[in-house]
Order: structure tokens, then sequence, then C-alpha cells
């Protein structure tokens, strides 16, 4: 399984979460890109988020966007590990 053009749009979405508190949410405004406003969407559906347009991650959301995030950590490392 590869990652999708909608994929990558949702993780873009669930990397602009601030995981240190649950007080702090998102809004997608409905000026932003057709691109974002349709991963909200489909986020939404999922229920990783608590508004259609944003809102506050759920549990569930939460787990995906900490994973995501520390998957893109991961990504952005410019260390090398030898095998």
């Amino acid at each position: 399984m590869r990652y999708t053009t909608d994929h990558l749009e949702e993780l873009n979405v669930l990397s602009l979460f601030t995981l240190e508190t649950t007080q702090e949410g998102i809004k997608v405004h409905s000026n932003a890109r057709p691109e974002v406003i349709a991963a909200t969407q489909r986020l939404f559906d999922k229920g990783l988020i608590t508004q259609a347009d944003g809102g506050y991650l759920t549990p569930l959301g939460h787990d995906a966007a900490e994973h995501s995030q520390v998957l893109l950590t991961i990504l952005c490392s410019e260390s090398r590990v030898t095998l």
C-alpha cells in the first residue's frame, strides 16, 4: 500500500495539531485550499477530529497525529543509521 495524495493531505492536516494539550484545536476556513478542506472532512468522517472544519482531536485522532508527527520527525532527520 502506498500513500495517496489524499493520505498526504490528511497527514498534513494532522501535523497542524499541537499534541501537548487537548485544549487547542484548529479551524479550517472556507477559503482554504479545496484539498485541505476535503482532507479535514475525511478526518472528521473517520472519527479523528471533532468537527468537519477542524475542531479538536479525538482520542484516536490524537494517536494518529502523534504517530504521523513522529514519522515526519524521523523522515526529516539528517542522521544516517548503518545496518
